[in-house]
């Protein structure tokens, strides 16, 4: 199994750099790969001095000083060096570990962190994150990659939130003596731990001295295989976005525009969502809608604004002298603050249900947005408790889109119950990080 595991990392990567010809996406995945061991060992050279330890470093004294080789042949100073490795595939899973990784450099201010991320989505976005020391894209999960890896910034605690289980690293990690821990981990009966050719995964949970899931039902299964190191913590999110909630930033010109109206906030859409709401907005013109697609493409922007009958306006565009008064819909043609704009809204609609699956449901439902998305939602926890609360409901069609939004504009009763719902909902699920952090042994 080991074999064929191997060979399907070799192929994905193959399969990547061939796709990087053709898809944006793929390509960022390559290029930023391109000297990858070189640069980790630059940076972390760039820290340790060239000559070794810097002498204001307080826990290196010259007799402390250790000169190690890394993989790909540059030197580098581990003496006194306590990092710790956070690793994320992409964007939401970053903002699923941010707690843990703000809440562990709190509590240990002076360990390294390094935080790496598979995909573009994650990297390009935050690769300017001020909470780590390092930031880079993980290297493919090769034995070899993996050595090298860890023999660069030899990590004392390895953190991988959520889905990221790369056997290379984790069995990497395990022979160096590291710690490793799963956050908020999501188990599910059709994943390769549970049938029966799943043996190498299933190593692969032993090699974490901790799994922090979400529910009692991926205990159970895990439990279930003889996982005996495992508990239920919680999702971080909550606190995540319980957080971004009391302190959300301002966004005048979103502000202004919002000034005096009731709002409907549409985040991370895509086309099929784009339809119903396309016919919502034009249905209600006493209600003003903020949209935020998926993908910020300018032309796809614009073939909605050719469809709706008020004017609309463009975040990047507006400037503190621009009229908004008269502006209908505003659409969100930027990344990275979506989570803020939500503030600003009364009803809100989650995008990608039409899809593969629902965006982030909790970023809204902690401001008290009452919440639609399309159907498919089965796999998302928080989006069928919020259904059972009373703070969201699923829709397939621009008819039930209607009806649920007409119940809550025209009832003022319902409307503040289900808004109360959402709210309460994350409220009473925070704390997950604090568990955590108490859980992982320095």
């Amino acid at each position: 199994m080991r074999l064929f595991y191997n060979t399907g990392i070799y192929l994905l990567d193959a399969g990547l750099h061939a796709a990087g010809m053709f898809n944006d996406k793929a390509r960022l995945w390559c290029r930023g790969r391109r000297r990858i061991f070189s640069r980790m060992a630059e940076a972390v050279a760039g820290w340790s001095g060239a000559d070794g330890c810097p002498d204001t470093f307080p826990v290196c004294g010259a007799e402390a000083k250790e000169r190690t080789r890394t993989g790909d042949g540059s030197d580098h100073c581990t003496a006194g060096t306590d990092l710790i490795w956070f690793h994320c595939a992409s964007l939401g899973e970053f903002e699923q570990g941010r707690p843990v990784i703000e809440a562990f450099r709190a509590a240990h201010p002076g360990w390294k962190i390094l935080l790496t991320f598979f995909s573009p989505s994650g990297y390009e976005v935050r690769k300017n994150y001020a909470g780590a020391d390092y930031i880079f894209y993980l290297p493919a999960d090769t034995p070899r990659n993996a050595r090298r890896f860890v023999s660069i910034f030899r990590p004392k605690i390895a953190v991988f939130v959520k889905y990221e289980f790369w056997a290379n690293y984790l069995f990497a990690l395990q022979r160096s003596g590291a710690r490793a821990y799963l956050i908020s981990g999501i188990f599910r009966p059709g994943q390769s731990f549970f049938k029966p050719w799943g043996g190498l995964f299933r190593r692969v949970l032993g090699t974490f001295d901790r799994l922090f899931v979400q529910n009692e039902e991926s205990l159970k299964l895990l439990q279930g295989i003889g996982a005996v190191n495992a508990e239920v913590a919680g999702d971080t999110r909550f606190d995540r976005v319980y957080a971004i909630a009391q302190g959300a930033k301002a966004l005048p010109e979103v502000e202004r525009f919002a000034e005096g109206a009731e709002v409907f906030v549409a985040g991370s859409t895509w086309p099929p969502d784009e339809q119903l709401l396309l016919a919502l907005i034009n249905a209600n013109p006493d209600v003003k809608f903020i949209l935020a697609p998926h993908e910020v493409d300018p032309a796809r922007i614009e073939r909605m604004i050719a469809q709706i009958d008020r004017p609309c306006l463009r975040y990047t565009q507006l400037t503190p002298q621009s009229d908004l008064a008269g502006g209908g819909v505003l659409f969100i043609d930027t990344i990275g603050i979506l989570s803020s704009v939500y503030r600003y809204g009364k009803w809100g609609y989650i995008g990608g249900g039409f899809g593969v699956g629902i965006h982030n449901t909790l970023e809204a439902a902690t401001f008290g947005l009452p919440l639609a998305f399309g159907p498919n939602y089965e796999k998302f926890q928080e989006a069928r408790d919020l259904i059972g609360v009373g703070g969201a409901r699923s829709i397939s069609d621009y008819a039930q889109l209607a009806d649920w939004f007409g119940i809550l504009h025209g009832d003022a009763a319902e409307y503040q119950r289900s808004s109360s719902a959402c709210a309460e909902y994350v409220r009473s699920h925070k704390g997950a990080t604090g568990q955590i952090i108490a859980g992982i042994r320095v």
